[in-house]
């Protein structure tokens, strides 16, 4: 099965935000992508655990570097960074299948030379807001599911 959309996670670092968009993934049926180099074990017990016995219903691609997946790119679509720094918002993209949600580290985001090799989008939040940003399971869900709004 083609899948709808392929989420890509550069250099994630807290296992348990990994573990919820890989069930993410697998209950939405998108693709993930890991690019190296993660902050945790892939068999760390907290991946495991937050993606529960889903593990088996997901395709997942490993990288050793952005390099590595920008040369062999999934799908068919866009690619899109999902960013604080974004200065469109997903409520005004227009997703299509195929299209590919990149995520950056937590703790630091995408840097600036992956931000230019795509269209950068942002998750609207207030403007007077005391933080920096969202969780990274809760905004790549947000993307997500706007992003299958719009295609199916």
């Amino acid at each position: 099965m083609t899948p709808p959309l392929h989420i890509a996670l550069y250099q994630p670092e807290i296992p348990p935000n990994t573990g919820n968009i890989a069930r993410l993934c697998a209950c939405t049926g998108c693709q993930l992508h890991l690019i190296h180099p993660l902050g945790f074990d892939i068999n760390d017990k907290h991946l495991k655990r937050a993606g529960l016995d889903y593990w088996p219903y997901l395709d997942v691609q490993e990288y050793k570097g952005w390099s590595t997946f920008y040369r062999n790119l999934p799908g068919t679509g866009e690619l899109y960074a999902l960013s604080t720094k974004g200065k469109k918002s997903i409520w005004k993209a227009k997703f299509k299948p195929g299209d590919i949600l990149v995520f950056g580290p937590e703790t630091r985001g995408l840097p600036d030379t992956i931000l230019t090799e795509m269209s950068t989008l942002a998750i609207p939040m207030r403007p007077d807001a005391p933080v920096r940003s969202l969780n990274l399971s809760t905004a790549c869900g947000i993307a997500v599911y706007e992003a299958l709004r719009q295609i199916q």
